[in-house]
């Protein structure tokens, strides 16, 4: 069987494409694909991994004979499931793999946040320190973690994980309720559960890690933000649309909230009109989309898609989307 991988380059560098590349006997390996020729690299394959190419309902009619797509992401919205099942190609993806590597990622940048790391760094890198007539520079707020309340927004694994490192900071940590109930309750992670206005009211950070649907779009916009303390961060390393970006912009401006932490944005790779990376400002901290780029973390998501790979060839699924239709008898 052949196997095409359509943007390698996503993977970065130093995996080991071993435990995927000796699941067939044939493969094309592509760092990028460009909408122009996704449908000649698939024609011939049965196989093919893709990050964020898309697979449209068109793409997939001009592959003869695709059998199985494994993405290597969580989402799957690059790809039409439907037209998918219509044609008998089973979709499977990865679930779980960048867990440590995106949770530390978010406490990083909450840290430099909350002790105001790069404005420290750039005044000792420019001879502040030198000047100083004490031993020490305590030019910027310094703020404990111990004692303060993370909201989580999305309370799946990566939120719980989030919530773990928090209380191991001492902080307190609640979760907006997926019903917006008004009752809290425990969950087993001993992590209380509210509505989401109660959330924000209360949160003296919030972190989100919730998907991206018609329901979650610009989840954080100007009413949201009016709601949060004005002492209070926001953490963004799910989706970037989940924020309303020009919202988020008046809102540090007028010191609504006290900074911003993302490492997602709405178009990726960023156009150089955006305006969120337009002016510097040293309470907005934005990361390339990187949280789960620990190498430990990438080659996890190799294994998985070795496991995807294998689970196709013997009919054994494994992190299956869609299940196929049957293709009517030639």
């Amino acid at each position: 069987m052949n196997g095409v991988i359509l943007d390698a380059e996503s993977l970065g560098l130093g995996v080991d494409l071993s435990p995927v590349t000796r699941q067939l006997t044939s493969w094309s390996t592509h760092p990028t694909t460009q909408k122009e020729d996704v449908a000649t690299r698939i024609e011939y394959a049965d196989v093919v991994l893709t990050n964020k190419v898309m697979l449209s309902r068109e793409v997939l009619g001009q592959a003869r004979q695709l059998k199985h797509i494994s993405v290597m992401a969580t989402g799957t919205n690059n790809i039409d499931l439907t037209a998918a099942r219509e044609q008998g190609i089973t979709v499977s993806n990865a679930v779980g793999y960048a867990t440590p590597s995106v949770s530390q990622h978010v406490l990083t940048l909450l840290l430099n946040l909350v002790t105001n790391m790069p404005r420290y760094l750039r005044d000792t890198q420019t001879g502040q320190w030198q000047k100083s007539p004490v031993f020490c520079r305590l030019d910027h707020p310094i703020i404990e973690l111990s004692g303060k309340t993370l909201g989580i927004i999305g309370l799946g694994e990566l939120g719980q994980a989030v919530g773990e490192l928090a209380q191991a900071f001492g902080m307190t940590v609640i979760a907006a309720s997926a019903q917006s109930s008004p009752s809290s309750k425990q969950t087993h992670s001993n992590i209380a559960r509210c509505d989401l206005p109660t959330l924000l009211r209360r949160a003296d950070v919030v972190s989100l890690h919730c998907p991206l649907t018609a329901a979650t779009e610009n989840l954080i916009n100007a009413t949201s933000l009016a709601a949060m303390k004005p002492s209070a961060f926001l953490i963004n390393t799910a989706r970037g649309a989940l924020v309303d970006s020009q919202a988020l912009l008046e809102a540090l401006e007028a010191g609504d909230i006290a900074g911003a932490a993302l490492d997602v944005l709405a178009i990726e790779p960023p156009t150089l009109e955006e305006s969120l990376l337009q002016v510097h400002r040293p309470n907005l901290l934005i990361t390339p989309h990187n949280a789960w780029g620990a190498l430990e973390s990438r080659q996890r998501l190799i294994q998985q898609m070795a496991d995807n790979i294998q689970g196709f060839c013997t009919n054994k699924p494994v992190r299956q989307v869609n299940v196929a239709a049957p293709l009517p008898p030639s």
